[in-house]
């Protein structure tokens, strides 16, 4: 793992300082790249930049009020832009994330993270990481060399949220621009203002002046609650997304078949609906064995009603409940890494 950095107090203190230190929550930031590490030419770039330059040192030092929260070390874990998070990467972060909530000197973990799949990195460690200690992704819309950055403050709440003993219990947690959300929930939903993370169902709370408030929790099974345990996961199945659209065909999803995955999440229109033109392959592909499960590309909220817009106990397809297309296929991807039944499949997407 990459090294480790600490943001504290001058070795000389008094009895007091250095009670005062001990008694602080212990938070680990665990850097992964990203526009919150990002760097542009000038000061008015605040959407042209370079993802990933900064590294978690100057990151962490660059916030120096971060030390009047917790006692705070960082690590780099990688340093990429976010589109590039790959399976394995995903397993490799939950890994090590999971390994520090083990450990009696860890309270809290941040993870800073690029904003394209922010979302479902989130999703995954709300699935896998069994701890009741807090884990908050967080990010940005703007690189710290912009004018009004965003990230400086983002990283601030997040470590308050990190640290503060009533964000435990609560699943993984996204902190951005004041708000907390559930990692199972929030979603990014536009690509160019701060407050772009939104949850459909709301937020649970806020974060202000490092001090955060809480107005609800998370329902759904999540971390110590999960039958998913990243320390038993090595890899993750193929699953791939194929849009719905007016004029679609069956292309997409035969190609994804034919590259062997094991699942395809329906991005469709409205209700997952599917087009007449695509229903044959996608009965045939179930027919062969690979999980077809109806999501909806929709923006702002809304779920599948399971035989709705197509006969799903017919097709034996599974419906993706309120998750949209991306969280669909990180549930797909961990429930086939225990069944392949569409029957326990469904349960799962209805249960988590």
């Amino acid at each position: 793992m990459g090294s480790a950095i600490a943001l504290g107090f001058a070795p000389a203190q008094s009895a007091l300082a250095q009670a005062a230190t001990a008694a602080k929550a212990q938070v680990v930031i665990l850097a992964t790249g990203g526009t919150i590490a990002g760097a542009g030419a000038s000061a008015a770039n605040s959407a042209t930049y370079q993802a990933a330059k900064v590294p978690v040192d100057k990151l962490l030092a660059s916030v120096p009020e971060l030390g009047n929260l917790a006692n705070v070390r960082g690590e780099q874990v990688f340093q990429i832009a976010s589109e590039s998070f790959t399976n394995e990467y995903l397993v490799k972060l939950a890994k090590r994330v999971s390994a520090l909530a083990k450990q009696s000197d860890v309270d809290g973990i941040v993870v800073t993270h690029g904003t394209d799949t922010l979302e479902e990195t989130a999703y995954f460690l709300n699935l896998t990481v069994h701890t009741n200690k807090p884990i908050v992704v967080v990010g940005s819309m703007r690189p710290g060399t912009a004018l009004s950055a965003d990230g400086a403050l983002n990283l601030y709440n997040a470590v308050a949220t990190a640290a503060s003993p009533s964000s435990a219990g609560k699943g993984s947690l996204v902190v951005m621009n004041d708000e907390i959300n559930s990692g199972r929930d929030v979603a990014k939903s536009v690509n160019i203002r701060t407050e772009a993370f939104k949850s459909p169902w709301g937020d649970l709370g806020m974060v202000v002046e490092g001090k955060t408030y809480w107005f609800r929790a998370p329902v759904k099974r999540h971390t110590t609650n999960s039958e998913f345990d990243i320390d038993k996961i090595d890899a993750l199945p193929q699953v791939d997304i194929a849009y719905g659209y007016g004029n679609a065909n069956d292309i997409a999803y035969k190609a994804f078949a034919a590259n062997g995955a094991k699942a395809l999440i329906h991005a469709g229109t409205g209700n997952g609906s599917v087009a007449n033109q695509v229903v044959p392959a996608l009965r045939e592909l179930r027919a062969k064995g690979i999980q077809i499960i109806r999501s909806a590309r929709v923006v702002g909220g809304g779920f599948v009603l399971r035989n709705a817009e197509q006969p799903d106990d017919q097709y034996d397809w599974v419906v993706a409940h309120d998750l949209n297309p991306q969280k669909a296929r990180i549930l797909a991807a961990l429930a086939l890494t225990r069944t392949n039944d569409s029957k326990d499949i469904q349960r799962i997407f209805m249960e988590y």
